[in-house]
């Protein structure tokens, strides 16, 4: 099959408003010249449109016209490198996401150990933060969970008691098995991060995590602004 051919019947396969690089149509190295000239092709007939240099779309229609993909559909295809996860939207972008906030920011954040990523097309920005592990597929969510974590004092107009509700009910939905590894990673993170997944968690089942309540120091106490009555268990981790 030609390049053009294929490229063509993936991007026929793709849905209305998928955002995507060079990467995502499967094609090889020495097939990427080919493949510049039938994007180029597909561009003038209307096919797809280009965001920026190498990340297209394929735009959505509707009554009143194309749409322009969503923010986060835009910013898609930089969080992956050769089809895997690399990267994911952490500040207040995913805190509005999550509905703990109804600010949106000018610079969206982007979280990565391996890689710096910097976005700057038309109205959307983002720069890079520090990932404290790897990010895969699979760990993601994990890690957007202790961000919020990390983030608490600091996210805009959150009612505290609707934030710990919203994190009790995050983790009370993981399994056995995602809750272990949370706590695994959440010994990469500060302590105060540890302290208050650590009181959470003690909160739901009754119990005090080992792993956790090890690795803090029993002396130091963990300024997040809650009392008892939002957190019971705070007192337990030295919260206050």
């Amino acid at each position: 099959m030609k390049v053009a051919e294929k490229i063509e019947k993936k991007i026929k396969r793709m849905p209305e408003g998928t955002t995507f690089k060079y990467q995502q149509l499967g094609i090889a190295a020495t097939e990427y010249s080919a493949a510049t000239k039938a994007i180029e092709r597909l561009i003038e007939k209307g096919v797809i449109k280009r965001i920026t240099t190498g990340v297209f779309y394929k735009p959505k229609k509707s009554v009143f016209g194309e749409l322009r993909p969503r923010e986060t559909e835009i910013i898609k295809p930089y969080l992956y490198e050769q089809g895997k996860r690399i990267a994911y939207i952490t500040g207040t972008a995913l805190y509005n996401n999550m509905g703990l906030t109804t600010q949106v920011p000018k610079i969206v954040k982007i979280a990565s150990r391996s890689k710096r990523i910097y976005i700057d097309s038309g109205s959307i920005k983002a720069k890079p933060v520090k990932s404290y592990v790897d990010v895969t597929e699979e760990n993601y969510p994990l890690l957007e969970i202790l961000d919020v974590l990390k983030d608490f004092t600091k996210i805009p107009d959150m009612d505290k008691k609707s934030g710990i509700r919203f994190l009790q009910d995050k983790l009370n939905s993981l399994s056995e098995k995602e809750t272990n590894t949370l706590v695994k990673y959440a010994l990469k993170y500060p302590p105060r991060v540890r302290a208050f997944l650590g009181a959470i968690l003690n909160e739901i089942s009754g119990q005090e995590n080992s792993n956790l309540k090890q690795s803090l120091n029993p002396l130091t106490t963990y300024s997040l602004n809650l009392n008892e009555n939002i957190l019971t268990t705070a007192p337990n981790w030295n919260i206050k």
